[in-house]
């Protein structure tokens, strides 16, 4: 069944609308915050300033802080209406909870540890009902930032260093919240160099599609297949598809692995990707408004 729901899955320090605090090399993003940035299309996407958004801090080892920075940020956008579900543990994941999710429009996953996120809420009816309104209502959307964006699919990096990332063993897979099927979500992509683990890991899965998210950078996935690059940066695709040569399976742990035919692609601002037909298109997508 195809999704009614839209899925935004950002590649983590996405603006907040803060300035940059003196000496500090902080990112100068490029795009307006209040017209332009990520977290304004996410509010867009939920329906706009009245939505009633749900903030799951659950990833974070710092949800207070976290919780705060969201409070900030969308409360520059306008948005009232936040429900914060502080969420710690799976004890803590309770009918009460699962009322209020009920109740939003839509839902903002912070970034953090994304093994937190499966381990506190894979097989619980707080899952349950997050899939089902997603699938089945039109309007809904699950965003998440690096942790949050990365647990969507089914296939999930929990660990792995881009030193070790073309050796085979240094990347460590799991399976995620199963929001979207055949693709493996990477964050911080371009800023901390995780090329090679991406690789290795639709190197070892090549029926799924790597998407690779830079910072302040994310899709926008409608029918879980079109994805919509939105923000200041850029998503890399790693198709294995056509891979003719891999001696992945053969190799012995900890030695390198040699792969040839690994297809990539690399889409900006407006542009978009379909993971069922793996094609790239260069028409930017109309700016919603």
């Amino acid at each position: 069944m195809t999704p009614k729901g839209k899925l935004v899955a950002i590649g983590g320090n996405e603006d907040k609308g803060k300035e940059p605090e003196g000496g500090h090399n902080t990112k100068v993003f490029t795009h307006n915050f209040i017209e332009e940035g990520i977290l304004k299309r996410v509010v867009d996407e939920m329906g706009g300033t009245s939505a009633r958004i749900a903030v799951i801090t659950s990833a974070s080892s710092i949800p207070e802080e976290v919780a705060e920075n969201y409070i900030g940020a969308f409360g520059k956008l306008g948005v009232k209406d936040l429900d914060i579900l502080d969420i710690r543990d799976r004890s803590q994941v309770r009918p009460e909870m699962i009322k209020r999710l009920a109740k939003c429009d839509g839902v903002m996953m912070s970034g953090g540890n994304q093994l937190r996120l499966t381990t506190i809420f894979g097989g619980t009816a707080f899952l349950q009902l997050m899939k089902r309104r997603y699938e089945q209502e039109e309007g809904f959307v699950i965003a998440g930032t690096s942790a949050g964006a990365m647990c969507m699919s089914s296939t999930m990096i929990y660990q792995g260093h881009s030193a070790s990332g073309l050796i085979k063993g240094g990347v460590k897979l799991t399976t995620g919240a199963s929001l979207i099927q055949d693709v493996i979500i990477d964050s911080h992509f371009v800023e901390r160099g995780r090329f090679s683990r991406l690789t290795q890991a639709v190197a070892g899965n090549p029926a799924a599609i790597g998407i690779g998210l830079g910072e302040d950078t994310g899709v926008v996935i409608t029918d879980a297949d079109m994805l919509e690059t939105i923000g200041s940066g850029q998503v890399m695709i790693f198709d294995g598809h056509d891979i003719s040569y891999s001696d992945y399976a053969d190799v012995e742990e900890g030695e390198p692995f040699s792969i040839e035919g690994m297809k990539v692609h690399i889409i900006s601002h407006g542009h978009s990707y379909s993971v069922a037909q793996k094609q790239f298109s260069a028409v930017r997508v109309p700016v919603k408004g």
